[in-house]
């Protein structure tokens, strides 16, 4: 029996550009980690921040004790009742 195709996803859906300043140790990091991993410097970063940040039960508890941020917990992926 074949196997259902499996179709390709967009990396960076709704990517937008920034721009802030990170120190040069910072900064060659990331460009060496990219380079390890044979991602983009911008994926490096994406990926990081994404997989990690929300892992910091403190900065989850805080963005929930906020009034009216029903948008700031959709905009980062929490649901309400987690």
């Amino acid at each position: 029996m074949t196997k259902p195709l499996e179709f390709i996803k967009p990396k960076n859906k709704n990517a937008k550009e920034v721009n802030w300043k990170i120190s040069e140790r910072t900064r060659a990091i990331v460009s060496y980690y990219a380079e390890y991993c044979e991602y983009t410097e911008e994926e490096v970063v994406d990926e990081f921040l994404q997989r990690n940040l929300l892992k910091d039960d403190q900065f989850i508890e805080w963005v929930k004790s906020l009034r009216n941020n029903k948008r700031m917990l959709k905009a980062i992926g929490i649901e309400e009742n987690e």
